[in-house]
């Protein structure tokens, strides 16, 4: 419940700009057309997807019409699994990365300021006070200052960060990395790498480059391609996860900052547009503010309403 209970909190500050305006709208006296229109703006402004709120509206309609609800709080409980139904729908949602075989790679990847370099530094500190071996790797070589605080979050953790210094060859930081993980029988090795967007075309040759080492040297099945996203930006974020899935596969993505959106949403739009799981939601800067994203507890959060165990 510990991660019901922060996002709860977490959201407050956004409540009524989305996960409360929903709520409130389930304490309606019937269902009326305003009810319906309104609940459809809701999760269209949440940044759900528009194909996800017709949908749903229309699902709601004929679950309401078939069971002979009276009010749209008889239908909350059916809106909170549609929701962790959708979420559920894409293997691996919530789950923690599988470390069958190892060193398992986590290769960072995302566009500057979405949180990247903080996300790797907070799962190297969540690893190693699991009794893990750990090992970074700084390939974001386009910047001095990402070298920088990928070892101060070393440092901070106590894990060894594999640099070399600015403008030299990301590749080349990451196959040493991944050298010096498997001959020290480490358990993960995580990979920042420079900040992208998509009219950086050398910067994407760079992380092709990169990906492609590390799958030809540790294989394909050790390499996990994680998209660290900015869920403050909503659908902009889908958009940034299209064209990077575009240059190499992704395979697992990060929310950050989800405790400062008002497009919570986004999260849903992402599940049914790209199949890919959302492991982890950062809701906070700390160490320890890296969440596994629990599907059915988001769905309760979002609706104010306690689990059923």
């Amino acid at each position: 419940m510990a991660f019901f209970s922060k996002l709860k909190n977490s959201l407050k500050g956004v409540r009524e700009k989305w996960s409360g305006g929903i709520s409130k709208l389930f304490s309606a006296k019937n269902f009326d057309a305003d009810f319906w229109d309104n609940l459809e703006e809701q999760l269209i402004a949440g940044d759900t997807g528009l194909d996800f709120a017709e949908e749903t509206i229309e699902f709601l309609k004929a679950e309401a019409k078939s069971k002979k609800l009276k009010t749209p709080a008889e239908l909350k409980n059916i809106f909170v699994e549609k929701i962790t139904g959708e979420l559920n729908s894409v293997d691996g949602m919530g789950k923690s990365f599988e470390l069958n075989k190892t060193p398992l790679i986590l290769l960072m990847i995302g566009v500057n300021g979405s949180g990247k370099t903080t996300s790797a530094g907070k799962l190297a500190t969540m690893y190693k006070n699991q009794g893990k071996k750990v090992i970074m790797a700084a390939s974001d070589t386009f910047r001095a200052a990402a070298v920088e605080q990928l070892k101060i979050w070393g440092e901070r953790s106590g894990v060894r960060v594999v640099a070399q210094g600015q403008g030299s060859d990301p590749a080349a930081v990451a196959f040493d990395a991944w050298k010096a993980a498997e001959s020290s029988k480490a358990d993960v090795l995580i990979v920042d790498t420079a900040g992208r967007l998509h009219d950086k075309h050398n910067l994407m040759e760079e992380l092709k480059k990169i990906h492609r080492v590390l799958s030809r040297e540790a294989g394909p099945e050790r390499l996990e391609t994680v998209l660290v996203l900015d869920s403050v930006l909503g659908q902009n974020s889908v958009a940034q996860a299209e064209t990077f899935n575009n240059i190499i596969p992704v395979s697992s993505i990060i929310l950050t900052k989800y405790d400062n959106t008002s497009k919570g949403g986004v999260v849903i739009s992402i599940a049914r547009k790209l199949r890919v799981p959302v492991r982890y939601i950062g809701l906070g800067e700390g160490a320890e503010d890296l969440n596994n994203f629990d599907t059915s507890e988001f769905a309760n959060a979002l609706m104010e309403t306690e689990i059923n165990q």
